[in-house]
């Protein structure tokens, strides 16, 4: 029932990994699924999932278990306070030790290296949760609830407007692989890491679209079809929040700044929002 172009990949780590093919699969996949979820209700039957919690979540961790429990699966639930990484066992050990007892593992961690480590010595698909570099889950449910609003999204622009972290890295490499083109405006010194803008342009380029990196939210925001922004400080940042508060000056999404994208453009927010700092 899940056949796909998109299995012979064991792990879910960065979008990057992904061709523009199996995302379609992916969003077709999704969409069968809503139009007729009795179909899938055993299609996981009997699997389990270890959800790896460093950081906690609200929308994580119940899409995951209730989307586990709706396909007849099991996720059973782990905090820093259950597992040993940090206190002396390594990621390597935790990997294989998990995957003598469930079918997949889902983590969502600080370090990025956590879930890399993790899929590479673990012998069950590992999903990437959240790392403070990646955010491939978000973005392309982001992408497909897009899709869902507009019918298409090939050749619509996505705007960015804040911090360039792992939401916007996310964005930029999700949007070639969707059809889609990428606009992220971000101050200085809270831009996407070079690494990241290189690597989605090399996407943008084989697939036909565009990504840039602005510094003006109005420059990005023209004309776009979606407007896109996240808090200004995240989890394990808020030491730096008044700091960034002041950085991150005028780059609230306001209704002013929507009226200057398409006229049927959409807002959208990965969750939890601050009313009164990154949008009005």
């Amino acid at each position: 029932m899940f056949h796909g172009p998109w299995q012979r990949h064991k792990d879910l780590v960065s979008i990057h990994d992904l061709s523009a093919e199996e995302v379609e699969a992916l969003f077709q996949l999704a969409a069968n699924v809503k139009a007729r979820p009795e179909r899938y209700r055993t299609a996981l039957s009997g699997q389990t999932l270890a959800m790896i919690f460093e950081k906690s979540s609200t929308r994580t961790r119940v899409s995951f278990e209730v989307g586990m429990y709706q396909l007849g699966g099991l996720a059973t639930f782990l905090s820093s306070r259950d597992i040993q990484i940090g206190r002396g066992e390594t990621i390597e050990d935790t990997a294989k030790v998990l995957s003598r007892y469930v079918n997949g593992i889902m983590a969502r961690t600080f370090a990025h290296a956590t879930v890399t480590d993790l899929a590479k010595y673990a012998t069950v698909p590992v999903i990437n949760g959240l790392t403070d570099l990646l955010h491939p889950c978000q973005a392309l449910t982001d992408y497909f609830t897009a899709r869902e609003r507009f019918g298409t999204i090939k050749g619509l622009t996505l705007a960015y407007v804040g911090d360039g972290n792992n939401m916007a890295h996310s964005l930029m490499l999700g949007g070639p692989k969707a059809g889609m083109n990428v606009r992220v405006a971000s101050p200085e010194g809270y831009k996407p890491k070079p690494a990241i803008v290189e690597l989605a342009k090399q996407d943008a380029a084989t697939a036909g679209t565009t990504v840039e990196v602005v510094t003006r939210p109005e420059d990005a925001v023209r004309g776009a079809h979606v407007v896109y922004t996240d808090v200004f400080a995240s989890m394990g940042q808020e030491a730096e929040a008044q700091v960034r508060l002041k950085a991150f000056a005028g780059y609230q999404v306001t209704p002013e700044l929507m009226e200057t994208a398409d006229k049927e453009a959409i807002f959208m927010h990965c969750l939890p929002c601050h009313r009164g700092e990154e949008v009005a």
